[in-house]
């Protein structure tokens, strides 16, 4: 009985160790690391990737009986972790509206059309998104199983709107589902729950949850893509939206807020919410507000309108724009916690613009600000989600034990930003999760 204990217990230890050693490693050689706390590059260092984790960084020579080991010559270009962008729609932004309207709507398609999106966004060097309303998790388990490739994403959910809210995408024809008994269109493609009354919102924060969002995305005001609810509606009851604080907080997580004025958003903060998305109406009270509140501000840079947009939408969206050109310089006044995201909405031939839309920030912040918002803050509000998140560990920084999301870039983006707009020339290597996806610098 011992020796077979024994036995057994030796054919564990050796299984560990095997397991440990076919662990696939790179070394990436002769590289400087963009280190956001000195605002520079490192000295020339090397560093040494094992599974998914950056298990070592020195400035001296890093000695490896692995004779698979992968060895990347970085030739001193700059190590950098990859970009984040916590407010995109997956499947929203990688569509047109006449496309989601289409009866042709299949599976098929959408992964074919979704599928390359993803891949194209992994591509230009982001390596993690949070998706703030849609159906997403199809698209996501196919990610994380090796079917597609595309970033880590850190899933919403059907987004949950009370009637003629901002989540409310019925056609006219299309009636109450608590009056008619028929679920709407969206509902059934998983795009939004339309969510009245304290115990509707906990269900459908607990479906979300259910399905594995980690966070839960609720619409606390008007929109401009939205064609029943005006920009300047508050949405959601406090008593509401507190019931989807509460079933978020229970699931250890929390609750974001689409949201531009002051008083929706003031409503929200008042309910316990930890995000919010948007914002560009903000007034300076509302934001010191969320400074003392220590809430997250989810701000993008939006689109300017154009000549083709409907005019109804124009016209809803022309006080967002203006406003955007003074709520940033407010809130990095009022030192608010800050994280950057783009929220492209059925106009899929703005995700190439992804990366360019980062140099619109410099009209406020300096180029050191920008990189630690677009990875280490970034980071730090996907972290939020606590258990919830799907992929434990550390990211947004070059360091041990952190996480192996890294992009090396030819030249110095602390001195020319302009290097993070054009990922195809620039961004040598891509990796992400210790996988390297992109490496021009092979022999």
């Amino acid at each position: 009985m011992r020796r077979t204990y024994l036995y057994a217990l030796l054919f564990s230890v050796i299984s560990i160790y095997s397991a440990q050693a076919q662990e696939k490693q790179v070394l990436l050689e002769n590289v400087r690391i963009l280190d956001h706390k000195t605002q520079s590059l490192t000295a020339a260092c090397n560093v040494l990737i094992t599974g998914n984790v950056i298990q070592k960084i020195s400035t001296s020579t890093i000695t490896l009986n692995n004779k698979e080991v992968i060895r990347i010559n970085g030739g001193g270009k700059t190590l950098m972790p990859g970009l984040i962008d916590v407010h995109v729609h997956m499947v929203f932004g990688s569509l047109t509206m006449a496309q989601m309207m289409t009866s042709d709507l299949t599976e098929e398609f959408l992964f074919k059309s979704i599928g390359q999106s993803a891949h194209n966004m992994l591509m230009r060097g982001f390596t993690s998104v949070r998706d703030v309303g849609g159906p997403i998790f199809p698209l996501k388990a196919a990610v994380d199983a090796g079917k597609i490739t595309g970033p880590r994403i850190w899933p919403s959910g059907a987004t949950v709107s009370q009637t003629a809210g901002h989540g409310d995408f019925r056609t006219p024809n299309e009636k109450s589902r608590r009056f008619f008994g028929e679920a709407s269109r969206a509902e059934k493609y998983g795009a939004t729950f339309i969510a009245d009354g304290r115990d509707e919102v906990l269900t459908a924060v607990r479906e979300n949850l259910r399905f594995g969002a980690s966070q839960i995305k609720l619409m606390a005001g008007g929109g401009t893509s939205s064609a029943y609810d005006p920009v300047d509606v508050t949405q959601y009851t406090l008593d509401e939206m507190k019931a989807a604080v509460e079933a978020a907080e229970d699931w250890g997580t929390y609750v974001t807020v689409h949201a531009y004025t002051p008083r929706a958003i003031r409503r929200a903060i008042e309910a316990g919410v930890k995000c919010i998305e948007h914002g560009q109406l903000l007034d300076e009270e509302t934001l010191q507000l969320i400074a003392e509140k220590d809430i997250w501000l989810s701000l993008q840079n939006l689109v300017e309108s154009t000549p083709d947009m409907d005019p109804l939408r124009v016209e809803k969206r022309k006080p967002v724009i203006e406003g955007q050109e003074k709520v940033w310089p407010l809130a990095k006044k009022h030192k608010v916690k800050l994280a950057w995201g783009t929220d492209f909405l059925f106009e899929p031939e703005l995700n190439e613009k992804q990366n360019e839309f980062i140099l619109r920030l410099q009209k406020w912040f300096t180029n050191a600000e920008i990189i630690k918002m677009i990875t280490h803050d970034n980071a730090a509000l996907l972290q939020l989600s606590g258990l919830r998140s799907p992929y434990q560990g550390k990211l947004g920084v070059v360091e041990e034990g952190a996480l192996a999301d890294l992009l090396l870039v030819d030249g110095n983006p602390l001195k020319d930003l302009k290097l993070l707009a054009d990922p195809t020339k620039n961004f040598v290597v891509i990796m992400k999760d210790g996988k390297i996806y992109k490496n021009t610098l092979k022999k």
